[in-house]
C-alpha cells in the first residue's frame, strides 16, 4: 500500500510539473531619450507617443526619459534599443558617452530621429553612429517628395512630405546604406544637390544604427509612410529584420 501511495504521489507531482505554466520571458525594452540642450522641438511629445506605440506593436516595452543619468552600463544592459528623438546639443557627459559606446559595441541598437543629428558635435564616435551631422535647414516647413531606395536604386513610388528638411555637413552615402532621399528641385534651400539622403542605416561598431531626418513637424507622425519608415528602423536595429 505504501508503494502504491508513493507511486501515486510521484505520478501526481509529475503531472503538476508538466501542467505548470512556463513564465514568459520579459519583453525587450527600448529607451526613448529626448533631452535637449539647445533648440527644443514642439513635436517631441508626439514623437514619444508614436515611438512608444510602435515599440508595443513589436512586442517590446518602452521607457521615456530626459535624465542622462540613466546612461550607465548597468542600466543600459536592460535595453535592446536606445532612441535619440530630437535631442539637441551636448546631452551626455563623458562617462555617459562611454556607456552608450559600450552598449552599441555589445550589439545594441540605436535610432536617431530628426535633431539627433544636431547633437554631440564634439563626440566623433557619435557623429559616426548617427551617420551625419546637421548643417542647416531652409526656413519653415516645405514640401517635397521622398524617394525610397535600396542598394543605391530607387524602389517603389515617391511619397509627399511637408517638414523641416535638413542639410547635412557631409553626404553620408558610402558610409551608410541610404534608404530614402528628398528632391531638392521641389523646394527652396537645399544644399546637397541631386543626391540628398534623408534616411539611412548601417551596422556600426558591433551594433546597428538607423536615422531619419524627418520628424520636425508633429503632423509628420500621422503620415503612414513615415510610420512605416520608423517601424522598419525599429525592426532593423532590434535585430528583427536585416532589411532597414
Amino acid at each position: 500500500m505504501n508503494a502504491f501511495r508513493r507511486a501515486l504521489t510521484a505520478f501526481l507531482l509529475a503531472g503538476l510539473l508538466v501542467a505548470a505554466p512556463v513564465a514568459a520571458a520579459p519583453p525587450e525594452r527600448v529607451l526613448v531619450f529626448t533631452k535637449t540642450a539647445k533648440f527644443r522641438h514642439d513635436a517631441i511629445p508626439v514623437a514619444v507617443t508614436t515611438l512608444q506605440r510602435l515599440v508595443v506593436d513589436e512586442g517590446m516595452a518602452a521607457d521615456h526619459t530626459e535624465d542622462a543619468r540613466v546612461f550607465t552600463p548597468e542600466n543600459l544592459a536592460r535595453y535592446r534599443v536606445v532612441v535619440f528623438a530630437s535631442t539637441t546639443g551636448d546631452v551626455l557627459e563623458d562617462a555617459q558617452q562611454a556607456a552608450l559606446e559600450a552598449f552599441v559595441r555589445k550589439g545594441g541598437g540605436f535610432i536617431g530621429v530628426h535633431a539627433a543629428a544636431d547633437t554631440e558635435y564634439d563626440w566623433p564616435w557619435y557623429g559616426q553612429l548617427v551617420g551625419a551631422y546637421f548643417q542647416n535647414h531652409p526656413p519653415g516647413l516645405q514640401s517635397t517628395q521622398v524617394q525610397p531606395e535600396k542598394d543605391g536604386k530607387p524602389v517603389g513610388p515617391r511619397w509627399p512630405i511637408t517638414d523641416e528638411l535638413y542639410n547635412y555637413r557631409a553626404n553620408p552615402r558610402g558610409q551608410v546604406q541610404v534608404i530614402a532621399t528628398v528632391d531638392e528641385r521641389e523646394y527652396d534651400g537645399g544644399t546637397m544637390g541631386t543626391d540628398h539622403p534623408i534616411a539611412w542605416c548601417h551596422a556600426f561598431d558591433g551594433g546597428r544604427s538607423w536615422y531619419s531626418g524627418l520628424g520636425h513637424d508633429a503632423a509628420v507622425y500621422a503620415d503612414r509612410h513615415f510610420i512605416a519608415q520608423l517601424r522598419g528602423g525599429l525592426r532593423y536595429v532590434s535585430g528583427r529584420s536585416d532589411d532597414c
